[in-house]
C-alpha cells in the first residue's frame, strides 16, 4: 500500500540501514522525501534470546572518543531511573521479561543468579555519586513494598511512583536516603499486560501543573475484546492530585519513554509496536504526540494501513490515524526516550534524542538490542537515527546476548545513564574533553 511521503530516515530505518557514527559526530541533516512502501504482513517467526551476563572487564561499544563505564553492578532489573534535582539516582527493579528471553543469568555479588520469570524486586534503591567520578559511594533501597514500579516523579516535595496497578505519592524531604512513611494511591491504573506492557511512565509539564501517565495495552491486538482495553494504550493527562483524568492521546500500543523536546517543548514518546505480522511489520517509533490525535492501534499502524486482523471494524478511524515522526525498525522493542539537553556531549548531539532498543524476541534475526540517536534541529527530526551503544548480543547464530538496555537519562554532569535490565547494570556513557568541544 503506497504510504505518505517520508524522510530517508525512515526508509533507511525500516531497511534496517543503522550506521555507527564515526568519531562522535551525528549524522547529517536529511531533507530529501522518497515514497515509501510498507511491506506486506508475513509469517511471524520467534527468536529469543538467551541473557548469559557481562564477563568482567566487558561493556557495551560507544562511538569514538566516548568511554563506557559501570555505574552500578548486581541490581535485579533495573528497568528505569530517575534523576532527583541533587544528582541522586533512583533505580526501579521490577519483573523480569514474560517474552524475548530464555534465562537471566547475572553476576550477583560474583556469584551467578538466575532469575525466573515473573519475578519482581519491587522496589526503588537509591545511588549517590557525591564526587562525580561515576562511582556512587551511597547504594540503599529507597523505597520497597512496590508493585512492579516503573516511572518516578518529583514534584514540589512529593515523590509519585507508577506501579502497575497505580500511582501512588510520598512524602519528600531533599537528600532523604530511604523513605519509610506509608503511601498514598491518587489514582488506580488497570494492571498487568501483555509481554511487558505492565509499565507505566509518569512526567509532569513545565508548571506541574499536570501529570502525564503512559499505559500499554493489555494485549497484542485487543485480541480479547476492546471492553479489556478501557483507559489502555493510551497517555492520560492528571492533576498532580490524581483528579480530573483525561485521555491526552490514544491508539499508542506501548507508549513507554516519553520527553518533552526541549526546544519546542512539545510531548514526544517511544512507542514499541505490535507483533504477529512478520519480521518487518510493524516499525516501532517515536513521534510527537499531538492532544487529542488517535496513532491507530489496534486497528492501523504506522499511519492509516488497515492491520488485517481488525478489518473493516473501524474504518473512521483507520482514516483518522496519525502517522508517526521518526520509524525505529520492526520489533526493536524501542522503550527508552530521552532528549540531551547537557554541552559535554559534541554540539551535534544537542537537542537530539536517545533511544533504549531492549531487543527483539519475534524475529527471524535479532533487532534492537542497542541504544540508537536521533539527531533534531529546530525541534524537529533531522536525519537518519544512529547507532550509539552497540555490543549487548554476544552471539546472533546462538541468541546469546549480554544484557538488553532500557532507558536513557542524563546525568548532571551531562553523562548519559543506561539501564541494562537484564544484564542487572547501569551503564555511564562519558564523552573525551576532545571530542566533547566538537
Amino acid at each position: 500500500m503506497k504510504r505518505h511521503l517520508l524522510s530517508l530516515a525512515a526508509l533507511a530505518m525500516l531497511a534496517a540501514c543503522q550506521e555507527k557514527k564515526p568519531e562522535g559526530k551525528a549524522a547529517e541533516v536529511v531533507t530529501e522525501t522518497q515514497t515509501l512502501d510498507l511491506p506486506k504482513p508475513t509469517e511471524s517467526k520467534k527468536k529469543f534470546s538467551e541473557v548469559i551476563g557481562w564477563p568482567a572487564g566487558k561493556t557495551p561499544t560507544a562511538p569514538t572518543g566516548f568511554t563506557v563505564t559501570e555505574f552500578a553492578a548486581g541490581l535485579e532489573n533495573p528497568r528505569w531511573a530517575y534523576v532527583l534535582p541533587n544528582g541522586d539516582v533512583l533505580v526501579a527493579e521490577s519483573q523480569t521479561e514474560r517474552k524475548g528471553i530464555k534465562k537471566v543469568v547475572a553476576k550477583v555479588n560474583g556469584q551467578a543468579k538466575s532469575g525466573a520469570e515473573g519475578e519482581s524486586a519491587n522496589r526503588i534503591t537509591l545511588l549517590r555519586d557525591s564526587n562525580g567520578d561515576g562511582k556512587p559511594e551511597v547504594r540503599e533501597v529507597f523505597l520497597s513494598g512496590l508493585n512492579q514500579p516503573f516511572g518516578m516523579l518529583l514534584v514540589g516535595n512529593t515523590f509519585y511512583v507508577a506501579n502497575t496497578d497505580g500511582i501512588l505519592t510520598f512524602p519528600y524531604r531533599q537528600g532523604q536516603t530511604k523513605i519509610t512513611a506509608p503511601g498514598k494511591k491518587i489514582l488506580a491504573l488497570p494492571a498487568g499486560g501483555y509481554n511487558n506492557h505492565w509499565t507505566r511512565n509518569l512526567l509532569a509539564n513545565g508548571d506541574n501543573s499536570k501529570i502525564y501517565v503512559s499505559v500499554g495495552s493489555g494485549s497484542n491486538v485487543a485480541e480479547n475484546g476492546m471492553e479489556n482495553e478501557v483507559r489502555r494504550a493510551n497517555i492520560l493527562e492528571i492533576a498532580p492530585d490524581g483528579s480530573g483524568e483525561r485521555v491526552y492521546a490514544s491508539g499508542l500500543r506501548n507508549p513507554v519513554g516519553m520527553a518533552w523536546e526541549p526546544s519546542t517543548k512539545t510531548l514526544w514518546t517511544a512507542v514499541n509496536e505490535r507483533d504477529e505480522l512478520g519480521d518487518e511489520l510493524v516499525p516501532d517509533y517515536i513521534t510527537s504526540v499531538k492532544q487529542g490525535a488517535f496513532y491507530g492501534w489496534p486497528f492501523a499502524y504506522y499511519g492509516p494501513t488497515e492491520d488485517p486482523r481488525r478489518q473493516g471494524e473501524r474504518p473512521d478511524l483507520v482514516q483518522k490515524t496519525v502517522t508517526p515522526d521518526v520509524p525505529l525498525g520492526a520489533h526493536t522493542a524501542s522503550l527508552g526516550l530521552s532528549f540531551y539537553t547537557g554541552t559535554a556531549f559534541p554540539a551535534p548531539y544537542r537537542n537530539g534524542a536517545f533511544v533504549g532498543q531492549h531487543g527483539s524476541w519475534n524475529r527471524s534475526a535479532f533487532s534492537g538490542y542497542k541504544v540508537v540517536f536521533v539527531p533534531f534541529k529546530e525541534g524537529k527530526p533531522a536525519g537518519k537515527p544512529q547507532d550509539f551503544l552497540t555490543g549487548f548480543i554476544a552471539n546472533p547464530e546462538s541468541g546469546e546476548v549480554y544484557g538488553r538496555p532500557v532507558g536513557t537519562f542524563q546525568l548532571p554532569d551531562g553523562s548519559l545513564l543506561v539501564t541494562d535490565d537484564a544484564g542487572g547494570k547501569l551503564w555511564r556513557v562519558t564523552a573525551s574533553p576532545t571530542v566533547a568541544k566538537r
